[in-house]
Parts: C-alpha cells; structure tokens; sequence
C-alpha cells in the first residue's frame, strides 16, 4: 500500500510540474504528461522516493506549506545579514565548522534539513552523519553542540518533525 502511495504521489507530482512548466492544460499537452509522468514514476518508484516517510495527514500537510513560509523567510533574513557583513568594511566575520544535533529519525528529514540548512546563506552542510550534522557558519556565534542546534536547526525542525516522523 504504501508503494502505491509514493508511486501516486510522484507520478502527480510529475504531472503538476509537466502542466507548470507547459502552462497549457490542452489534451494533447496533458496525455503526454500523463503517459511521461506514468513511465518515470514506474521507473524510479523507488529510488525518487521523495515522499518516503512523510506523514500523509492535514496536520502535517499544514505544516509542509509553514515550513515553506519559514524557509522564505529564513532565506531572506540570511540574505540581508550576509549582505551587511559583506558591504561592512570590517568585514566581520568568523567562519568555522559548529556540530549540530538534530531529533529527526526519518532520512528524508535530515535530508531535507541538511538541504535546508545549505540553501541558507552563511551556512553550509559539510557533513550528516546519524544524528549530527556538520556545519560550515559563517559567523560562527556559539561552538556549544546546544546553542549552535537552537540556532541553526531547531526552526526548521520543529516543522520536519510533524511532515517526517
């Protein structure tokens, strides 16, 4: 059952992006969505998984549409602050490697975290290894395992944990 179900939901994600990226929901341009978005879901139904261990309920769906809101805004906010430090004459930075700790069991949280985290300016994921992640800061504020996870992780992952486990 629950290969239907991430095959379902990759083959209408396929067809959703088919439709955008067309901008056309013409028969023609639809039948070949369908037929593709059939064939590459059929494919790779197990190795595109991107929807293994999410939890398919309201709540969690919810949360999938906050986590986007809070990734934009995160995304902006790091963007401003890298830009100051950037324009600052002083340029004050302090890069270094913090280890952080995350509470996600499920693969594609912590895969989706690490992403997360590196699509934020100023940090970067080197490495995810169980439950720490390794993380290139660039204005590294605290080395405590602690203060770092509040600071990098803890908003992201109070969303993961509801969509992933």
């Amino acid at each position: 059952m629950k290969k239907l179900l991430n095959f379902l939901l990759l083959f209408a994600t396929l067809l959703l992006f088919w439709v955008w990226l067309n901008g056309s929901l013409a028969a023609d341009v639809l039948i070949i969505g369908v037929i593709s978005a059939f064939i590459i879901a059929l494919l790779f139904r197990d190795s595109l998984a991107v929807f293994s261990g999410l939890n398919p309920t309201p709540r969690a769906l919810g949360y999938s549409v906050l986590y986007v809101f809070f990734f934009i805004k995160e995304l902006i906010k790091s963007n401003i602050s890298l830009a100051a430090i950037v324009l600052s004459p002083k340029l004050p930075i302090n890069p270094g490697i913090v280890k952080v700790r995350t509470r996600l069991k499920s693969p594609m949280g912590r895969l989706l975290l690490a992403n997360s985290i590196t699509l934020t300016p100023g940090t970067l994921t080197v490495e995810l290894e169980g439950e720490w992640l390794y993380i290139h800061w660039v204005t590294v504020e605290s080395t405590d395992i602690n203060a770092a996870t509040a600071r990098i992780v803890a908003g992201f992952e109070q969303y993961l944990e509801v969509m992933y486990d």
